[in-house]
């Protein structure tokens, strides 16, 4: 399902290119969007959005992978800078292999990072080659 079937408002629907998307998206929209990579292997599903209250931004997109039905499943905090809205395919773009994103620093929805923690964001934005600023 992409954000534009989950537009219940109506703001992605062609009115004469009215409206706010793709450059202001509603977050409520996003969430559920596949991530693929540039070789078109699908990486994750997007399950949440991390804000970061001091500075208004989003901060990290929490994507997951394998699993079924949440058994096995594994989180990743990808730094939101990292990904690329992909509007002609309606999903996210990283640009990683696979491979990297199934090693990448990962939690379960039971044992969540503090995400606030400097080291940690070092961490994750090192990984994923971002800056955390």
């Amino acid at each position: 399902m992409s954000y534009q079937d989950r537009d219940t408002f109506g703001m992605y629907a062609k009115k004469d290119h009215k409206g706010p998307g793709p450059e202001l998206m509603g977050a409520d929209t996003l969430i559920g969007d596949h991530v693929h990579n540039l070789q078109n292997e699908h990486l994750g599903e997007i399950k949440e959005f991390m804000l970061d209250m001091r500075t208004g931004q989003v901060a990290y997109a929490v994507m997951s992978s394998g699993g079924v039905l949440t058994i096995g499943q594994k989180l990743f905090a990808v730094p939101f800078k990292a990904l690329k809205l992909d509007t002609a395919n309606h999903r996210f773009t990283l640009d990683m292999p696979q491979e990297r994103v199934e090693n990448a620093p990962g939690f379960d929805t039971d044992n969540w990072p503090n995400m606030a923690d400097q080291q940690w964001s070092d961490q994750i934005h090192g990984y994923y080659g971002t800056s955390n600023n």
